[in-house]
């Protein structure tokens, strides 16, 4: 042991002098040597001065919170994007080029860089979007120092007295009580009946017992009996401990520091739209280089002014090569997709994160709260007539009994009269309580023998006096009540009061060494050798299937009052000599046994179903839990994670090895760094596990190349759940910690919300898959119109003869209005659209699988072809020496030729987009599969139409984009050509689906 305190004096309460008082394992030490050490007085506390002193020195009982990030700065993250980098490096190149132009030609260049102003408001809306969305932002830190207690009772100068959490120190005495949080860690010096609730700190579903003794070896966290941890609660009893540590040297300090220390990998999405970004980069540095070349080799640099034409029109070019709304759908449909969550019970803190649970591989989930619903409940009563059981689940009082197999037991069944009588018994041994809203006061193991009785009618516990208790201690393993009939007058004369009963509950094997008697069909008759094999056997049986057993026991103490109870010891006037509870030895033999209950935590009824749904989609289910693995084994089993069979698993490695079925926290420590990688590909089921085991495993799995979700509820779970691809928190028994970790947070705590969001993550990656390909590839048919227009300007009539100046086949006003307006609300109305197949019927998508893969770059190269295609054949034909040409465009000057070709071409591409909407919604499907399901899509389109009539119709629209107005004739070839990029699109995946089909 190290000394915390080698300079202290000889007076208990006094200075010590050290940099931090926390002892290695106090655990281990007695508690007169941990007082020791602290120099603190155990009767008496800690001095006013003394403790103020401590106080300055070791700082407040806190936890180290993070800085809050100031809002600019949030505000301003919104931009730290690849792809909103990417638009910036554009608006930039624009500015230049706009500021270039204006030198060279003031008449010609716009007023106003048009380009940019776009593009800036743009980023600006999206940063607005992501902010309001994420402006919650993550305090996990600040969340653990609010779970601590506001005030505690210490003893200073003497005397118990309640002081703010934030002032307990190392050295103080804490005096806990039932519905105490505990303030601090400590060494218990004194307890009685003292149960603390460590389900948030170790992942127990059930209260753990505590007592002074010291430990003889080094235990895990939830095996220290002789400690309390910081903001732990008790839920029955008494005690008294020494503070050990405080603040950040707590557990749930070192909780927090695992926490601060935890970097925020990016999201798969964000992850490939880096990828898409840095694509896209190349692609407009390799378009603008060729554009320049082709330029200078089609018709030369005659001039410093032909130099200005073309690195103006290679700027623009590449410009139209990045789709500008992009940032700004993404942004969109993500939040859609956000508040359509919601809705579904299911809350997402972070817009990128929306779509990762959809690529999630492994669901890593806490069992106690999430899985179960850490409400302990009676399912088995096997009495002397045989075994029942109960339904229900919770703290519901609603349920009955039935047999083994189902089947509602008749009123006048044996097994139904003894189970209420076992009830009775444990309902009246009981210190729980049950609120008529459902809410409980006390063990919640005792609270299940009260819900328990009143499901099947058992008599209640109130309609009993407690005279008497002999407590429950972890030394005696029982409890006992003596309880009087509660009667609706006083008697004068004690002899017509009811007579007094003993009333026992406890471990069954210990209660059974107390019983010589047995009620059977409501005959009480002696307690054979048989009768008591035969009782140990099915406390073997239950306790294998992971059910937490209690038996119940009683005695008729033939007196109405406590002094007239035989045996007990009386002094010379009669009184009693010694306390009931100090002579349990004559209340508590020759008892009755009535039976025992098999208690758990059950699973939630609609987890198997969705455990098995993930299953089909193929995500594996991992059980994590602090719980003792019998229990983690059941459940798991019950749920459908691991086989009915499965009593080990075989390794699938070269060096593999036989795992049982729940590993625990001990047995992981002991495997090797490829051990652990094995067992953690293989193994389903983790038990007695600490947080940084959990951790561990999730790390694990991620270098795997799987794609993790975690879940949780408790403090033990947070740093788990913020190391995971994406956290997610039970949001009614979740710690604020877990919330604020997490990155979605689950509003009805249901397991199965989670499945659902798995759906629609996948749903929300399809839609965000058919935006890119609708996007790419228009401004695909863009850039291809209008470098092929360059190219073969000549040939199709663009540049006027005779002239060696750089004619463009669309103005720079067109391009930008196709890529704001027209291509946006389509591609946003597919941020909704329903999905084309059962997106659950699938494997996840792999980290190496790419949004844009091969395939999908193939269709927008061939649909970018088309659009290309036709929208240069409807140029054609109102230009002159071209392949067709119409007889309208015959008898008119070169300038209004060019102004009528511009307008078709414009008119084209933006149907030919349109049509492409309707193809893009799948890679390989017809689109006139539920062509008219998503109802905002055909909105877009008609908005888009709409739009476009004006910029055709309008006189001044005319004027600022360069149009004309259109006759019936011309919308007739308009339209024709256009929708030849559909039918080609149709034709193109009716190839696929052969090859698809031939390869299968």
């Amino acid at each position: 042991m190290k000394d915390p305190a080698p300079n202290r004096t000889d007076r208990p309460g006094q200075p010590i002098a050290t940099a931090s008082p926390t002892l290695d394992d106090p655990s281990l030490l007695d508690a007169a040597t941990v007082a020791e050490a602290l120099n603190t007085d155990v009767d008496h506390g800690l001095t006013a001065a003394e403790a103020a002193r401590r106080l300055q020195e070791f700082g407040p009982n806190e936890l180290a919170g993070a800085p809050p990030v100031p809002k600019w700065k949030k505000f301003l993250a919104q931009f730290k994007d690849p792809l909103v980098y990417l638009l910036l490096a554009a608006t930039v190149i624009s500015l230049i080029a706009w500021f270039i132009e204006r030198s060279a030609n003031p008449a010609e260049a716009e007023a106003l860089p048009f380009d940019c102003i776009v593009i800036v408001l743009i980023l600006v809306l999206n940063a607005v979007l992501g902010y309001a969305q994420e402006a919650k932002a993550e305090q996990a830190v600040a969340a653990l120092s609010r779970m601590a207690a506001a005030h505690a009772t210490v003893l200073r100068d003497g005397r118990p007295i309640s002081v703010p959490t934030a002032e307990v120190v190392p050295g103080d005495i804490v005096l806990l009580a039932e519905g105490d949080t505990v303030a601090a860690d400590g060494r218990l010096t004194a307890t009685a009946a003292l149960h603390v609730a460590e389900a948030s700190l170790t992942g127990e579903s059930v209260p753990v017992t505590k007592n002074p003794a010291t430990l003889a070896g080094a235990k895990a966290i939830g095996d220290r009996a002789n400690m309390a941890f910081n903001g732990t609660s008790v839920t029955q009893g008494t005690g008294r401990l020494i503070v050990t540590a405080t603040g950040m040297r707590t557990q749930v300090g070192k909780i927090a520091r695992m926490l601060s220390d935890q970097k925020e990998d990016p999201t798969p999405l964000q992850k490939e739209i880096t990828f898409v970004s840095k694509v896209l980069g190349l692609a407009v540095c390799v378009i603008a280089a060729l554009v320049l070349v082709l330029l200078a080799v089609v018709y030369g640099f005659n001039s410093t002014q032909d130099v200005i034409d073309s690195l103006l029109l290679a700027v623009s070019l590449a410009v139209a090569a990045v789709p500008e709304g992009l940032a700004a759908i993404l942004t969109v449909v993500l939040a859609l997709g956000v508040q359509r969550m919601a809705r579904h019970h299911a809350i997402v803190k972070k817009l990128s994160s929306v779509e990762t649970l959809g690529s999630a591989s492994v669901i890593c989930s806490d069992k106690t709260g999430t899985l179960t619903r850490n409400e302990m409940t009676v399912q088995r009563v096997i009495t002397p007539s045989g075994e029942i059981a109960l339904t229900g689940t919770g703290y519901s009082t609603d349920g009955s009994a039935t047999d083994l197999d189902g089947r509602p037991l008749p009123d006048d069944d044996p097994r139904l009269r003894e189970a209420q009588r076992v009830l009775s018994v444990g309902a009246i041994a009981n210190d729980g309580k049950l609120n008529d809203d459902g809410t409980i006061v006390g063990d919640p193991t005792e609270v299940s023998l009260i819900v328990g009785a009143r499901k099947i009618g058992a008599t209640d516990a109130d309609r009993f006096t407690r005279v008497a208790e002999i407590p429950f201690t972890s030394d005696r393993k029982r409890m006992t009540v003596i309880g009087q009939a509660a009667t609706d007058s006083a008697h004068d004369d004690p002899a017509e009061a009811p007579a007094l009963t003993a009333y026992a509950k406890g471990a069954p094997d210990v209660l059974l060494g107390y019983c010589t008697r047995i009620e059977e069909n409501g005959t009480v008759r002696a307690l054979t050798d048989a009768d008591r094999a035969r009782i140990l056997a099915d406390v073997e049986r239950l306790s294998r299937n992971a059910y937490r057993t209690l038996g119940q026991a009683y005695r008729p103490l033939n007196a109405t009052r406590i002094d007239d109870i035989d045996g007990l010891e009386r002094n010379d006037d009669g009184t009693l000599a010694r306390d009931v509870a100090d002579q349990p030895d004559v209340i508590e033999r020759d008892m009755i046994w009535t039976g025992m209950v098999g208690i758990i935590d059950p699973p939630r009824t609609e987890v198997r179903d969705a455990v098995a749904e993930a299953h089909g989609a193929g995500i594996r289910t991992v059980m994590i839990t602090g719980d003792h693995p019998l229990t983690a084994a059941r459940i798991a089993t019950d749920l459908g994670i691991i086989a009915q069979s499965d009593e080990s698993l075989d390794g699938t490695d070269s060096a593999s090895r036989t795992y049982p079925q729940a590993l625990t926290g001990d047995q992981l420590d002991q495997l090797t760094d490829t051990e652990f990688a094995d067992a953690v590909r293989n193994v389903s089921v983790y038990a007695r596990v600490a947080p940084e085991h959990k951790m561990r495993i999730v790390d694990a799995l991620q270098a795997q190349g799987e794609i993790v979700a975690m879940t949780g509820d408790g403090v033990n779970d947070a740093p788990a759940v913020k190391s995971a691809d994406i956290g997610v928190a039970m949001g009614i028994t979740g710690t604020e910690v877990t919330k604020e970790s997490a990155k979605m947070i689950l509003t009805d705590d249901n397991f199965g919300t989670i499945v659902a969001a798995v759906r629609e993550g996948r749903s929300i990656f399809d839609n965000i898959r058919k935006f890119l390909r609708y996007l790419l590839s228009s401004n695909m048919g863009e850039v291809l119109t209008v470098f092929g227009g360059v190219l073969l300007a000549g040939f199709l009539g663009i540049s006027e003869p005779g002239a060696n100046s750089v004619t463009v086949p669309l103005l720079a006003t067109q391009l930008l209005w196709i890529n704001l307006l027209t291509d946006a609300a389509p591609a946003m109305a597919m941020g909704v659209d329903p999905s084309t197949d059962n997106v659950m019927n699938r494997k996840p998508r792999k980290l190496t699988d790419r949004v844009i893969d091969a395939r999908m770059w193939t269709d927008v190269i061939v649909v970018g072809l088309l659009m290309a295609a036709v929208t240069l054949i409807g140029m054609d034909l109102y230009l002159p020496g071209g392949l067709l040409t119409d007889d309208s465009a015959m008898n008119v000057t070169h300038d209004e030729q060019i102004v009528m070709a511009r307008t078709m071409g414009f008119t084209i591409l933006v149907f030919a987009q349109l049509f492409n909407a309707l193809a893009a919604r799948s890679a390989d499907q017809t689109a006139f599969r539920g062509m008219f399901a998503n109802k905002w899509l055909w909105g877009a389109i008609a908005l888009s139409i709409a739009l476009q009539l004006l910029v055709i119709y309008v006189p001044f629209l005319n004027v600022a984009f360069g149009t004309t107005p259109l006759d019936p004739h011309q919308w007739a070839e308009c339209l024709g050509l256009s929708a030849l990029v559909l039918v080609g699109s149709e034709l193109y995946k009716l190839v696929l689906r052969a090859v698809d089909t031939a390869r299968r």
